[in-house]
């Protein structure tokens, strides 16, 4: 389990960043699989999902997660709305309410937590290359601005995503990333002819580009087996037909 220094020093809010460890699936799952669109067994999902939510003291019935489709698509959730048995298609969540948790689930994506101190709202973003690409960040970013946060209040967290290392790209690539900006050349870097990118380096830059001040980076490689993560990458790598999916957590107390 992975936590964010900086979200950290508040205890009005619980979150963490959770590896495969410690729960009941097998074989390519093994074992802490989260991921309700994988072909996993869906009890040892559930059960691990009540296992992930058990990390932060509470119910797996409190726990809210969207189907994510690499969008910009965000919900926000108060009392009128909040109910996790009606899957909604997205990638974002936020909300005001206590005791709520806001999960997204990543294999290399990056999973981002955000927090206003003052106002006492939370979010929870899943940001694979599709989504920051097309602004999943900036719409909640601006959402909260909008109703109220200002961004010297707003801690963020990006969380365990594949390194730059490991994230070979193909030149079509780069150059969908130079048209949107020709300032995001800094984020790819060329070894032996094969060019890579840094996802979580262009996340922290259109955090840090929006306002925001209080920024951690969890430099936890999800490709390298190592650290334990699952790995949408390294399962194709293996040519494996399916791989499991990590889960992070945040709830106001």
């Amino acid at each position: 389990m992975y936590c964010s220094k900086r979200l950290s020093k508040y205890k009005s809010i619980s979150h963490c960043f959770l590896n495969k460890k410690g729960g009941k699936s097998k074989g390519i799952y093994k074992s802490l699989n989260c991921g309700k669109g994988s072909l996993d067994d869906q009890k040892n999902i559930n059960k691990n999902l009540r296992i992930a939510c058990k990390k932060i003291d509470t119910s797996y019935k409190k726990l809210i997660l969207v189907n994510q489709i690499h969008s910009n698509k965000f919900y926000f959730f108060d009392k009128k709305n909040i109910n996790h048995k009606n899957k909604k298609k997205g990638d974002a969540l936020i909300t005001k309410e206590k005791k709520i948790i806001l999960g997204v689930l990543t294999a290399d994506c990056v999973p981002i937590l955000i927090y206003d101190n003052k106002l006492k709202i939370i979010s929870a973003i899943h940001a694979g290359w599709k989504g920051a690409y097309k602004g999943i960040i900036r719409k909640v970013v601006k959402f909260l601005l909008k109703n109220g946060s200002e961004s010297k209040n707003l801690i963020a967290a990006i969380g365990p995503c594949i390194s730059q290392k490991n994230y070979e790209i193909k030149k079509d690539f780069k150059t969908k990333f130079l048209k949107q900006s020709k300032y995001n050349k800094i984020f790819f870097k060329k070894i032996k002819k094969k060019t890579y990118f840094s996802l979580n380096k262009y996340i922290y830059y259109q955090l840090s580009n929006l306002g925001l001040k209080k920024i951690d980076i969890i430099e936890r490689d999800t490709y390298n087996p190592k650290n334990n993560f699952f790995s949408a990458r390294r399962s194709l790598a293996k040519k494996e037909n399916d791989y499991g999916r990590n889960i992070s957590l945040i709830m106001i107390n």
